[in-house]
């Protein structure tokens, strides 16, 4: 009796992770996305709780600074700046928010002025594809924790062609 509902349970699974694994695809060969959007990945704040520290490394050819705070209030709340030869270049204020029984990380971009750079009510928002103890996918970004402490980091940009071309930095954490 026990052999048969083991092999029941096992069809069910293996039913079931075709699905699973559909739901998401490579968008760049370090960044996914959702293959359907209705799929999202079941999660909480604390499944994105290593973003949470004071970081820095060099991005895009200047040196980024993000500060990521743990969750309180319903959301994980972060700040980046990117600066160039001691000048902002721009900042970001970013929330990673639960939302239809996942997560999404949500910004805005704000010049040196604090001039914003999306509509006044828009945001850019990327959705948790995956999360793992050593890593959080979002769509076209990529956060995975270093056996050093650090964060490898992956970012995809859309080309005028549609297609992607992604970017990689590396954080270390602020002060250790």
């Amino acid at each position: 009796m026990s052999i048969r509902l083991s092999a029941v349970r096992a069809a069910i699974l293996l039913a079931l992770l075709p699905a699973a694994v559909a739901a998401q695809g490579p968008l760049t060969p370090n960044t996914l996305k959702l293959d359907d959007s209705a799929k999202r990945p079941r999660a909480t704040l604390s499944d994105v709780a290593l973003l949470a520290g004071h970081w820095h490394g060099p991005f895009l050819g200047a040196t980024a600074e993000e500060v990521w705070l743990p969750a309180a209030g319903g959301q994980m709340a972060g700040i980046a700046r990117i600066f160039k030869q001691d000048a902002v270049v721009f900042y970001e204020l970013m929330v990673c928010v639960e939302e239809e029984g996942s997560v999404s990380m949500k910004l805005k971009h704000f010049g040196p002025e604090l001039k914003g750079w999306e509509e006044k009510n828009d945001v850019v928002t990327f959705r948790l594809v995956k999360a793992d103890a050593h890593g959080v996918w979002f769509e076209g970004l990529t956060f995975r924790r270093q056996p050093d402490g650090g964060l490898q980091g992956f970012v995809a940009f859309r080309q005028k062609d549609g297609t992607h071309r992604e970017e990689a930095f590396v954080y270390r954490p602020v002060g250790k």
